[in-house]
């Protein structure tokens, strides 16, 4: 049986988050069906979930308004994968430093809005990532072994400016961009703007409890 990957669809790129993790699935030797959420009744079924970036106070809004958030909550809480990116992120954090947003309290961090700057601001930066899989690496003319960066796409992005219990996984400029916290990963970039799919294999597939989260996915 497949697993079942939610794409939180009020807002966001919700088409390349369905296409990355279905490249990392198969990556992985797995099979994996996407489930497009406006509406509550669909996050319990979900085996791994994205909360994608786009417009932070709509998306709070809506999640909320919809019912979707606390199912959101109680995913995590049963150790299941959630990856949220760019907007996702401060919707997710435990402090979004902005009383429009009613935060899920995931992540232990507070954001700072767009403080890589506006949209015509958007850039793509190189990032070391820790705990990305072997395909980090690649092999230089001379023999040795290089890292291979990913190719971070930032769109009116945030900046976690404080760190709790979460870790970083990536900086730029000198602050977190990149943050683990149990099954939660979040970045300021949007992953899913790339063919690179190592962030959703990362999130979703090479976690402490990945393993027990595929074979509880695979046996329901």
């Amino acid at each position: 049986m497949s697993l079942t990957a939610g794409v939180v669809a009020v807002q966001g790129n919700v088409a390349e988050h369905a296409a990355a993790i279905e490249r990392a699935a198969a990556a992985h030797g797995e099979d994996v069906t996407i489930r497009e959420i406006r509406e509550s009744g669909i996050v319990p079924d979900c085996d791994l979930l994205a909360l994608p970036g786009g417009e932070s106070t709509t998306i709070s809004r809506l999640v909320h308004d919809e019912g979707i958030a606390e199912e959101i909550r109680d995913h995590v809480a049963a150790g299941k994968p959630l990856l949220a990116t760019c907007a996702g992120l401060i919707v997710a954090s435990s402090d979004p430093r902005d009383d429009r947003i009613d935060s899920l309290d995931l992540i232990d961090v507070s954001v700072e809005r767009n403080a890589f700057g506006r949209q015509k601001d958007s850039f793509e930066a190189p990032l070391s990532v820790d705990g990305l899989d072997g395909g980090r690496e690649e092999e230089s003319e001379d023999g040795t072994e290089t890292e291979r960066p990913f190719p971070a796409v930032f769109i009116r992005a945030p900046a976690i400016d404080e760190v709790g219990d979460a870790t970083v996984l990536a900086e730029w400029d000198g602050r977190p961009v990149a943050v683990r916290d149990g099954p939660v990963v979040a970045t300021a970039f949007h992953p899913e703007l790339t063919d690179d799919d190592r962030i959703h294999r990362l999130a979703f597939f090479e976690t402490e409890d990945a393993d027990a989260v595929i074979e509880a996915g695979e046996t329901r």
